[in-house]
């Protein structure tokens, strides 16, 4: 039996987590990354349940996780240091917290050893909804599958005229690592609010914390690399002495909300960031993305034809899609537009409603989704005999 061939453009999380799935599930699979090499910006990133869940199938977990704190607690507190909500993890509701670049090369290797063919360099411009991709040299490459996995920003997504609004936001965030030291929490983020702004201390590595911050996008000290001490110092005077350590070095990005009147035309589909970017207030943009990469390749198992495929995946996956987004959306919208002479009442609203049934399923609703394939996954490795021990 031919295999079927799929063309995904964008190399960064979303693109090599569906390529390599597709791959080990015998699809024949190119990559294309527009840049000259497989690099990976930013600092830290949360992997929830449903993206650790997802790393297993795909076999990048170990190597993914090997420097990653586990999470004890996410703690939301006022800029005195007091909690206003705390969210504790378990043995099977778990929250890891590794560098990017480790996750990065994780998927990069387990994608070449499924035998994706990668190129870089590899400008995709447009997408067909009979399965043709665009490139930018002129070629026009033919698949059973195109997926957009080239970001927000996406030109293969308006190609098949997908998008239904993009919000730029109204916050600027800022993302940096620093060194750890003797006394720094080691398994418990804090994420300090004051007004519109937002200090997010995350452990990260044994040598390592990654710090978020974000601002009005309009507010320039917030927003200032390299970051300005001494206006952060006196947002968040509790942690001033942390805040004395920040490195130089650091990303500003405008934080952006992106949905789609439809995930299909034909043959192409969109994913990841092109497909439901939000802000990162949950956390969950990767972990979604991962999720809905699980789901479309599970999907693509059970219905042979391609297009009905991407309609089917769109109906079991968009759902809870659109509820995390829009969870991570409001969010953003409490931090950023709630009236400044009422942050009391923020405040005593977020306590109470932190203890309510409904508040804590729909927080956490995309982190304790299961995502598809990984109960096979068990029930194999549950059949597989145990290892044989050798004198």
């Amino acid at each position: 039996m031919t295999a079927r061939t799929a063309q995904i453009a964008g190399a960064g999380l979303s693109g090599l987590a569906l390529a390599t799935r597709l791959a080990q599930l015998g699809w024949k699979v190119h990559l294309h990354e527009r840049s000259a090499d497989l690099r990976m910006f930013g600092a830290g990133i949360w992997l929830w349940e449903n993206g650790l869940k997802s790393l297993e199938i795909m076999g990048a977990f170990d190597q993914a996780t090997v420097r990653a704190k586990r999470i004890k607690e996410w703690r939301i507190a006022d800029q005195r240091g007091r909690p206003l909500m705390i969210r504790p993890m378990t043995e099977t509701d778990r929250l890891l917290l590794p560098p990017r670049a480790d996750l990065y090369q994780a998927l990069i290797d387990e994608a070449v050893k499924a035998g994706v063919e990668i190129s870089t360099r590899s400008v995709a411009v447009g997408a067909r909804s009979d399965g043709t991709l665009m490139l930018e040299d002129g070629r026009e490459l033919r698949a059973d599958l195109v997926m957009a996995a080239d970001g927000a920003y996406s030109r293969l997504r308006e190609s098949v005229l997908a998008t239904s609004w993009m919000d730029f936001g109204i916050e600027a965030g800022i993302r940096m690592l620093m060194p750890h030291q003797a006394g720094d929490p080691e398994d418990v983020i804090t994420e300090y609010w004051n007004g519109p702004w937002r200090l997010l201390y995350n452990p990260c590595t044994d040598g390592e914390n990654y710090i978020f911050l974000s601002a009005p996008v309009g507010d320039e000290r917030g927003r200032r690399i390299p970051v300005d001490r001494d206006f952060w110092a006196e947002k968040f005077p509790v942690v001033a002495d942390l805040i004395a350590r920040f490195e130089e070095a650091g990303r500003w990005d405008r934080l952006v909300n992106v949905r789609c009147r439809k995930w299909s035309e034909g043959r192409v589909g969109v994913l990841g960031d092109a497909a439901h970017a939000m802000p990162p207030n949950l956390g969950q943009a990767a972990n979604m993305a991962f999720t809905n990469a699980m789901a479309l390749a599970q999907t693509l198992e059970e219905v042979a034809d391609v297009p009905a495929a991407l309609q089917e995946w769109e109906k079991r996956a968009r759902p809870l899609t659109d509820h995390v987004q829009w969870w991570s959306y409001l969010y953003g919208h409490v931090i950023g537009r709630w009236p400044s002479g009422l942050m009391p009442l923020r405040s005593d609203m977020l306590r109470a409603m932190a203890k309510t049934e409904w508040f804590e399923d729909s927080l956490n609703r995309g982190a304790r989704h299961v995502p598809a394939g990984y109960m096979a996954l068990r029930r194999e490795k549950l059949r597989a005999p145990a290892p044989q021990l050798t004198a």
